[in-house]
């Protein structure tokens, strides 16, 4: 135990090590960018420019965490080759898969803390990223979101259009239930808020279409808000029209990326966006993933050992490093081609996130039961 826990701790420490060299760079990287985006506002600053970078580098670290620890796994059995314990462990009858069996449970349990913790630290940074991105624009994001077996959006109205002042205004739309495609709202009520005066109209419709550049609704009853008795006062339609910037692509996007979701809320999200009529796939693939990430890293610690947990001496070394490394990235990107192929419904979720790792798990062993045999 005394040795597994020494393994164990090697490993802890390059892969804390390969994460804070990524973080470096990809902060420089981010800050430039940033820079480049927003250069031209001067009220944001360099601390504010090094803020949003800070906020949007949390996403990509957490992205690429399997070929961290790729590197880490390389980096720790070239470690234990080059000082000669792990011939030392071998000589004292260690074998190759009980010496891995320490960094491969060290990354399988540091992954399923990073997925509890990181997670939601990442879906929180990305949503105040994009809060502050906008806000650095200008823009005036629409608002998109659900609640209980409703569907709620916001947008913004010109001076004007829908009974607003001249200052403009928003409607605030709630819906019991949308269109897959996010072109028709069910059930829907629409209240129209003057930018100064507040409500103004409060429209009840039995179904609100999409068209471009406005909403087409039937089955409507309109109530104006600033009559002294909005009642006596209402009217029903057979249909009518408001103005609207919103798409059905805006509407879905609305939603967020499933990253922007954290993982203890995502079984939640995924049942509201259901019962409101949405697709949820997206969101389903993404959390099975988020739940094999910790596979994925452990499979990562195996494909480094298959080629570096030997006697590196030589031109070879540089050889089985670089093999390494490409049979990881193989493994990563293998693991972002199921994901989308989950995504657009070719396979099921469960198979899209577990297939990768633990094919490539199954695929190590065999190797290393074969060096072994050797």
């Amino acid at each position: 135990m005394i040795l597994q826990r020494y393994v164990a701790r090697r490993f802890l420490r390059q892969f804390l090590l390969v994460t804070a060299v990524f973080v470096a760079i990809l902060f420089l990287i981010d800050i430039i960018e940033q820079i480049r985006r927003f250069g031209s506002n001067a009220e944001i600053g360099l601390a504010g420019l090094a803020g949003l970078a800070a906020l949007n580098i949390t996403a990509s670290v957490y992205t690429i965490l399997p070929l961290i620890t790729l590197l880490a796994g390389i980096a720790l059995f070239l470690g234990l080759s080059r000082s000669s314990e792990l011939v030392a462990m071998r000589a004292a009858g260690r074998s190759g898969l009980r010496i891995l069996a320490a960094p491969t449970v060290t990354a399988i349990l540091l992954g399923a803390v990073l997925v509890s913790v990181m997670n939601p630290m990442v879906a929180a940074t990305s949503k105040r990223y994009d809060q502050a991105a906008a806000a650095a624009k200008g823009n005036a994001a629409q608002t998109i979101s659900l609640g209980r077996g409703a569907v709620w959006l916001r947008q913004a109205v010109a001076p004007g259009a829908a009974g607003t002042g001249d200052r403009g205004g928003q409607i605030v739309i709630r819906a019991g239930r949308a269109s897959p495609d996010a072109t028709t709202l069910y059930d829907a009520t629409f209240i129209v808020l003057d930018a100064v005066d507040g409500p103004v109209r409060r429209i009840v419709a039995q179904s609100a279409r999409l068209a471009s550049g406005s909403w087409a609704l039937a089955g409507v009853k309109e109530w104006p808000l600033r009559k002294p008795n909005p009642e006596l006062s209402a009217m029903t339609l057979p249909g009518l029209t408001l103005p609207t910037e919103l798409t059905a692509a805006r509407i879905r996007d609305g939603f967020g990326a499933p990253e922007a979701v954290a993982i203890w809320q995502l079984p939640e999200f995924i049942s509201g966006l259901e019962s409101a009529g949405f697709t949820a796939l997206r969101h389903r693939v993404w959390l099975m993933m988020e739940l094999a990430r910790p596979l994925l890293m452990g499979a990562m610690v195996m494909v480094a050992a298959v080629f570096t947990m030997r006697p590196m001496r030589g031109r070879k070394a540089g050889v089985l490093v670089l093999s390494a490394f490409i049979a990881g990235a193989g493994l990563f990107f293998l693991r972002n081609l199921t994901q989308v192929l989950g995504e657009t419904g070719e396979i099921p979720p469960l198979l899209a996130a577990f297939v990768p790792p633990l094919v490539a798990a199954m695929l190590a062993l065999a190797a290393l039961l074969g060096l072994e045999d050797g």
